[in-house]
């Protein structure tokens, strides 16, 4: 997509820009991108814009491992995310088009009884982005954890990595207990139509690829395998950071007086 132009470019660049400082400034501020764009998706009530700071999220994480020298991983997890993400921005979408132009994801709820092809697509998207074990997206992200965790980088970056995995849970099981698990409201029960079958060719063309393509590109791009080391607990990191995330998510969502989120009340934080 046209959001990772700058992510491909320095792809390309790697070679001239290895061992220059700039490249440590670069795993910072990528990091803390990552953070902030997590963070800042827990606290959104527009479906566009939750996806889009995810989209950013998923960009700091192809240039902080860019930025710690490891390009092919990086060029390895803009594809997997491209077909998962796709998915995803196709289904949303359909939401907003069946909701009569509504963004606001307090007034969806219950889409799974009514459009149930669509909800598939993007519960399978949105697991894939959070990296369930065997989807597209835990190829690439667990990799890209593990060779963080391999690495003799300082606790920062460890934590804002795991933190900031936990936070793309969170913000996913958020967006699922508000679609699909709420009620319906009836806000726009005129223009709620069965499904849009044109679209759906193509999102199950997409739900496909983002179920075979994590495995299908590790097979094909990488011409050795990766030998990672790393004791039991520090290999189950991303399995623990993300059913905390789980948890999290889950129970903050359930906070709810009246569809307001209690958990905004750190807002003001």
């Amino acid at each position: 997509t046209l959001v990772t132009a700058g992510v491909y470019l320095l792809i390309r660049f790697n070679m001239l820009l290895v061992d220059m400082f700039f490249f440590k400034l670069l795993l910072l501020l990528s990091g803390l991108t990552m953070l902030m764009a997590g963070i800042s998706a827990n606290y959104e009530f527009d479906l566009k814009k939750i996806i889009a700071l995810s989209t950013l999220s998923q960009l700091g994480l192809m240039m902080s491992i860019l930025s710690m020298g490891l390009p092919e991983l990086a060029f390895f997890h803009l594809l997997t995310h491209a077909m998962f993400k796709a998915l995803l921005f196709m289904c949303a979408g359909v939401i907003i088009h069946m909701m009569n132009d509504n963004q606001d994801i307090r007034f969806m709820g219950g889409i799974s009884l009514y459009i149930p092809m669509t909800s598939l697509c993007m519960n399978i998207s949105n697991l894939a982005l959070c990296g369930v074990p065997f989807l597209a997206g835990f190829y690439s992200k667990d990799l890209i954890l593990e060779m963080v965790s391999m690495s003799n980088l300082n606790m920062l970056i460890f934590f804002l990595y795991y933190f900031s995995t936990g936070l793309t849970m969170f913000y996913t099981i958020r967006l699922l207990m508000y679609l699909m698990i709420n009620d319906y409201n009836l806000f726009s029960i005129y223009n709620l139509y069965d499904e849009d079958y044109i679209m759906l060719k193509s999102m199950f063309l997409l739900l496909f690829m983002s179920l075979i393509t994590g495995s299908f590109l590790m097979w094909m791009i990488f011409n050795y395998p990766y030998m990672i080391y790393l004791s039991f607990n520090l290999k189950m990191m991303v399995i623990y950071v993300s059913l905390i995330g789980l948890i999290m998510g889950y129970l903050i969502s359930n906070m709810k007086i009246y569809s307001l989120n209690k958990f905004l009340m750190t807002y003001s934080l």
